[in-house]
């Protein structure tokens, strides 16, 4: 890579940043436009059954996951070879397509089909991008540089989703998704200004980047990701209705509520890309820890604005606390195959994202309430505490000598520079897992 001032390193991770911001608005602003989706897309079933119309729009966020858990693993094995910036720029391109499409499909089939296309690059974008941005920032950052990424997504969540979903309320949601597009054109014009060529990994290829998914540990985290992101996602895909029926605030105040969530998420985020790369393991525990916590108080409190709001971002907090941790988990289990490995936590948290908007959609069409996903995503999250813990045990044991020269049996999973290194084994065993 070449020598880049100061200026240029800042303006190159403003750049990648930036695409975070419009892949933050792409996947985000369907949570706050189901209603107008429902009300433009089924308008037969719309008439009949709001609810009812509202969970089948939820199915764009459902598909769109889908498209990012196929998108992810095969564009990482097949462009193992190309340089980090051709593929960050041509990831780019086929967003603002697929977006297009979305913008412009003329039925709710063909909808659902261009959202399934605009998804597929999302994780190898987040991938590439976030190792890009650990190049520039130095050794060791893997935390740091997806956080760094991570940071446009969480941006659009406090005021570019807001936006565009205020957009698409009083225009149309075809032209919030049209707006969306503009943004990927402006984020490749940055990228292609600012970010230096990166050559791809040495040696990478398809079947080293396929390697990965021979590592148990690799299917763990992504378990994790998938299980427990969905805690989350099972209360984010429907705090449109929550705000506006349980709540009884207007559809004014939905930017707002979506704001709120994205300042909890920067201020996750923001914490976990200093912490992860300090202690994964506690990191990730802790944090989903504290989504089973959020969501409860959320399907408690939320039909008090003053509670919607507090928990709404406490929700956010606590997942993004998570994500940076997880990331850098997941290329530290997958040595060799670092691409594939962080493009897989994408694929997982979206997996999180189709299975919490899925089981969100089937208890409210049980009509069990619009705060019931809140305690299903609660569940979700303990669920992803649990198989952490036993993610952390199963960790590959060494020994270590200590001062006495008697063997030590420490854990030790994580590569040079992963930013967690190993410790020696105290106390009661599932505590040590943690203490990383």
């Amino acid at each position: 890579m070449e020598t880049l001032s100061r200026a240029r390193r800042h303006a190159a991770l403003l750049s990648l940043a930036l695409g975070g911001f419009a892949v933050g608005l792409t996947e985000f602003v369907a949570m706050g436009l189901l209603p107008e989706m429902a009300r433009g897309l089924l308008p037969a079933e719309y008439a009949r059954s709001t609810s009812d119309a509202v969970a089948e729009a939820g199915w764009t966020i459902t598909v769109y996951a889908l498209g990012v858990v196929v998108g992810a693993p095969t564009i990482a094995a097949l462009t193992a070879r190309v340089p980090r910036k051709q593929l960050v720029v041509g990831l780019l391109a086929l967003f603002a397509a697929g977006t297009v499409a979305s913008a412009l499909a003329p039925t709710f089939p063909l909808v659902l089909l261009a959202r399934f296309v605009a998804a597929l690059p999302h994780g190898a974008y987040f991938g590439a991008a976030g190792m890009v941005a650990a190049a520039l920032i130095g050794p060791g950052s893997q935390a740091k540089g997806f956080a760094a990424v991570l940071t446009g997504l969480t941006a659009a969540n406090v005021f570019g989703v807001p936006l565009i979903t205020g957009l698409g309320q009083a225009t149309s949601w075809r032209v919030a998704y049209a707006a969306i597009a503009g943004m990927f054109v402006l984020t490749l014009l940055a990228v292609v200004a600012t970010v230096p060529s990166i050559a791809a990994a040495p040696g990478g290829s398809p079947r080293a980047e396929l390697s990965a998914f021979r590592a148990p540990q690799m299917w763990l985290a992504a378990a994790i990701g998938a299980i427990g992101f969905a805690g989350f996602f099972a209360v984010y895909s429907y705090i449109s209705p929550v705000t506006t029926h349980t709540a009884g605030l207007s559809s004014g105040a939905v930017p707002w509520v979506l704001a709120t969530i994205g300042l909890g998420m920067t201020a996750g985020n923001l914490l976990g890309g200093v912490v992860g790369d300090r202690d994964v393991r506690r990191s990730i525990v802790l944090g989903l820890g504290a989504v089973v916590l959020a969501a409860s108080a959320f399907a408690l409190s939320a039909g008090h604005p003053v509670g919607l709001f507090v928990t709404a971002f406490l929700v956010g907090a606590a997942c993004l606390v998570t994500a940076p941790a997880l990331q850098a988990r997941l290329i530290a289990v997958a040595p060799g195959a670092q691409l594939m490995g962080a493009a897989i936590n994408q694929s997982a948290t979206n997996i999180g994202n189709s299975l919490g908007a899925a089981l969100g959609g089937l208890v409210i069409a049980r009509g069990l309430g619009y705060t019931a996903p809140a305690w299903v995503g609660a569940g979700l999250a303990a669920v992803g505490v649990v198989i952490a813990v036993l993610s952390f045990r199963f960790d590959r044991p060494r020994a270590a000598p200590v001062a006495d020269g008697t063997p030590a049996r420490t854990t030790d999973t994580h590569p040079a520079g992963s930013g967690v290194g190993a410790v020696r084994s105290r106390g009661p065993e599932w505590l040590s897992t943690l203490r990383r």
